[in-house]
């Protein structure tokens, strides 16, 4: 009987799940969550630094909800979750240290939290593992201080997924049923149609379970409420939303972004058009360990005959991985963060499995010693195209700052309007408001913007060697950083 007992925890400890018997750590095991939480709210701060101006998407969310600057053309993929996450800093401060504070601050709790759910499920010191993993990517790191949904929807599916887990095993965890709920309404808050695809092989499960199909149900609906009221306020319609969602982003369909996918893992935030040569194999080759890992821990948890717990997670992996894989023309690590996430989990099971499966001593020193070599040449890694990312979106956000100090010498200064290249995120740190006559962000007409040039300071940015709009063919022609401004008259009247 001893002999039988003793077999049972060696095969959990070995693959990385708690006994049967066991009930939920409250103590044991927090430190290690904890220290994976903190790790990585510091690493934020060191490594991508506080003081790193906002990108693009981001001067679009935070606008939204600044009172220090007019809203962006709010085009119609976009979900309002991260500008109200932000607003509690953003809508009193333009401070962008304290709002990278604020965020990395937040997300370190948010990882802890969404951990701490799989503690009944997953042995304390391999959900570390899952967790570390997941918060050491170069994307995760560099999007966690940042105003951006994809972290957040990669929290909210971890919480979900957990909870979902929780609620099979004991219908009467009532805080599981309420976290289910919760996870599901964070992702539609953030990305709509992300958590659609995340909570797929959850919906599946849960059809003879009426309830708890209801519970996810009220989830999407809760956080993508405000989503589809909007659709019908502001877009024509929910499926007229829908349908400029799709367009805005190259028409969805059958597109093969999986090399996209691979381009865009050696530091480019945005890949598109998805040009160039893949990274050094150094730097992808973790990317195709996620498979193969992620099915051993699959392949070890049907063993002991405890699936659901990591096999779960791998299905909600796959299905948030299919869009951006197959049907969408572009690619941005950002993208993938939430299948990420759940494949964290049964990679942390494959690797305490290869560590764990070596019967003598000397073996499994061995396994562990490779282990852990190969972890930390991954995170060294990640580390040097973080580096890279960091350094060259600096670089761009520089250029973006620049260019506003010359726009304000010229006397373009607010209240004032901004149009043309890169308007979007330069009117933001002019502190104009941007709109734009094409593209996907076309938010007025040629005629319109050469009316607003009667009665407010207007500009219009091109790169060297473009040619000026016909409305703005007798306007001056400045020089503003690297680009050209064709200032109209009125800003010369109220200087």
């Amino acid at each position: 009987m001893a002999d039988g007992s003793n077999v049972t925890m060696t095969g959990a400890s070995r693959t990385g799940f708690p006994p049967r018997s066991a009930r939920p750590r409250r103590r044991w095991g927090e430190p290690w969550l904890a220290a994976v939480a903190g790790a990585f709210t510091l690493a934020q701060l060191v490594l991508v630094r506080p003081d790193l101006g906002l990108g693009w998407d981001e001067t679009v969310y935070v606008s939204q909800v600044s009172g220090q600057v007019p809203a962006a053309f709010f085009s119609a993929p976009r979900a309002r979750g991260i500008s109200l996450l932000a607003a509690p800093i953003a809508s009193w401060s333009d401070s962008t240290v304290l709002l990278r504070v604020y965020l990395a601050v937040l997300s370190g709790l948010g990882l802890y939290f969404a951990l701490r759910i799989w503690r009944a499920h997953v042995r304390p010191r391999v959900l570390a593992l899952a967790g570390a993993l997941f918060a050491s990517l170069w994307g995760t790191l560099f999007y966690g201080p940042q105003a951006m949904p994809n972290y957040w929807v990669a929290v909210g599916a971890l919480v979900a997924v957990g909870c979902f887990v929780r609620v099979r095993a004991n219908a009467r965890d009532r805080a599981a049923w309420w976290g289910a709920f919760a996870g599901t309404a964070l992702m539609a808050w953030m990305r709509p149609m992300d958590a659609v695809y995340v909570v797929l092989p959850l919906l599946a499960l849960a059809v003879r379970r009426p309830r708890l199909l209801a519970v996810l149900v009220a989830g999407l609906l809760a956080g993508a409420g405000e989503w589809a009221i909007e659709a019908y306020v502001s877009y024509g319609g929910l499926g007229q939303r829908l349908s400029d969602a799709s367009r805005v982003q190259g028409g969805l369909g059958w597109h093969l972004a999986v090399v996209d996918q691979l381009r865009s893992l050696g530091g480019r935030t945005l890949c598109r058009p998805c040009t160039g040569s893949a990274p050094n194999p150094v730097v992808s080759l973790w990317w195709f360990a996620l498979p193969v890992l992620a099915a051993l821990g699959a392949v070890t948890a049907v063993r002991v005959r405890r699936a659901l717990p990591v096999l779960l997670p791998l299905a909600c992996a796959v299905t948030a991985a299919f869009p951006y894989l197959f049907l969408i023309g572009y690619a941005a690590p950002r993208f993938l963060l939430p299948a990420y996430a759940l494949l964290a989990l049964p990679v942390a099971h494959g690797l305490a499995h290869l560590v764990g499966a070596p019967s003598r001593r000397t073996a499994r020193t061995v396994a562990l010693s490779l282990v852990a070599a190969c972890l930390a040449a991954h995170v060294a890694v990640q580390c040097v195209v973080l580096e890279h990312t960091v350094r060259s979106s600096a670089a761009n956000r520089d250029n973006w700052s620049r260019t506003a100090s010359s726009l304000h010498t010229l006397g373009v200064r607010p209240p004032c309007l901004l149009s043309g290249y890169e308007a979007v995120p330069i009117a933001f740190y002019t502190g104009c408001g941007s709109a734009q006559t094409g593209g996907h962000d076309t938010s007025t007409t040629a005629a319109a913007l050469a009316r607003a040039a009667h009665r407010t300071k207007v500009a219009v940015l091109v790169q060297p060697g473009d040619r000026q709009p016909a409305y703005a063919r007798t306007w001056s022609m400045e020089r503003a950083g690297a680009l050209y401004a064709y200032v109209a008259p009125f800003v010369r009247q109220g200087r």
